[in-house]
């Protein structure tokens, strides 16, 4: 084999490394671009599903913080509502203790109220001897009225005339003064209690309001206030 032999056959060779070379690179080329790519794309999944998740984390914050927001608004709103009709109620309560003290201001319907008070606590106590105790105001009109009502509860209750002391020292507080509101008040009517005051029926115009009103509040506020949403 001559020299041009041997240097065609070496051509050949190096045609044929770098063919091999060429294709190799290429299948690494190719090879690499698709891992690039499925890298990448596993890359832009996982950034999805990371915002995705921290947008659902806000999207629930912002919906725990408007639940919260609208339920402190409703509860306020119903505060507001039953002080609004506490505030009406009330309202009911004192225009009540303002038309008892106007009653009172009339000595006969007043005496009349005042005996049947008197009757009504001696008939609860059934005691032989009690003390009474009345406003000081009002003392001329229960000892006017006081031998009649013990005259009627003898007879209802058939027993003897029960003794009865009007308290000479201590009387019930005058009516509500609008200088000093929160000073101790009577609108009127009387306490009678047993001699030895273990038993005692609180019988005044207050008492028998607070009695009335506690009884009726229920139907009161059915009346009132039925048609609004609670």
């Amino acid at each position: 084999m001559n020299d041009a032999d041997v240097g065609k056959q070496v051509q050949q060779m190096v045609r044929f490394i770098l063919q091999e070379a060429d294709e190799k690179a290429s299948e690494i080329t190719v090879a690499a671009e698709e891992e690039f790519n499925i890298e990448k794309l596993q890359l832009v999944e996982s950034e999805k599903r990371r915002v995705r998740q921290e947008y659902e984390r806000k999207e629930k914050q912002v919906d725990v913080r408007r639940k919260i927001e609208y339920s402190t608004e409703l509860n306020a709103a119903r505060i507001k509502l039953l002080q609004a009709q506490d505030d009406v109620v009330t309202g009911m309560k004192e225009s009540a203790g303002d038309a008892l003290l106007r009653v009172t201001k009339d000595a006969n319907t007043y005496k009349r109220i005042l005996k049947g008070l008197i009757v009504q606590s001696l008939l609860r106590l059934r005691e032989p001897s009690l003390v009474l105790r009345c406003r000081e105001a009002d003392r001329s009109l229960v000892e006017a009225v006081l031998e009649v009502a013990k005259k009627e509860y003898a007879e209802k209750a058939k027993v003897n005339l029960p003794k009865v002391i009007i308290d000479g020292k201590v009387y019930l507080p005058p009516h509500r003064n609008s200088r000093d509101v929160h000073a101790p008040s009577c609108s009127g009517g009387v306490v009678l209690a047993s001699q030895d005051g273990k038993i005692v029926c609180e019988n005044t115009l207050d008492a028998r309001l607070n009695v009335s009103f506690r009884q009726k509040l229920p139907e009161i506020r059915k009346k009132l206030f039925s048609k609004q949403v609670s």
